[in-house]
């Protein structure tokens, strides 16, 4: 599965090219403009096990770095700031990194 079976080619683009320059990328504003915020819960689950590189059941930081990448293989490499940014937003539990729950709570919030 990819992510464009999710999400539209020109969403991921426009959300993409919102987030171009370094320390512009914020998650929320990211979901709502590549159309993840108006999907299903088993839709972002899906798009979860996409972002989650290893299979883990966990988006660790360093797959939060390629994230963008995982959108599209161009995509910039978040910086170390907007890494951690990330990880803290959403994960909930402190474990320093985040689980599938953890995603749709942070995308469907």
């Amino acid at each position: 599965m990819s992510l464009s079976s999710v999400l539209s080619a020109d969403a991921i683009d426009s959300a993409l090219k919102d987030c171009q320059a370094p320390d512009s990328f914020t998650p929320k504003k990211f979901f709502q403009l590549c159309g993840l915020t108006k999907k299903s819960p088993q839709e972002v689950k899906n798009v979860f096990n996409i972002l989650d590189n290893d299979a883990s059941g966990f988006i660790e930081e360093e797959e939060l770095k390629f994230f963008l990448q995982r959108f599209s293989a161009g995509a910039r490499v978040l910086t170390d700031k907007e890494t951690k940014a990330f990880l803290s937003a959403a994960d909930d539990d402190s474990d320093g990194k985040i689980g599938v729950d953890e995603f749709q709570a942070m995308v469907l919030s």
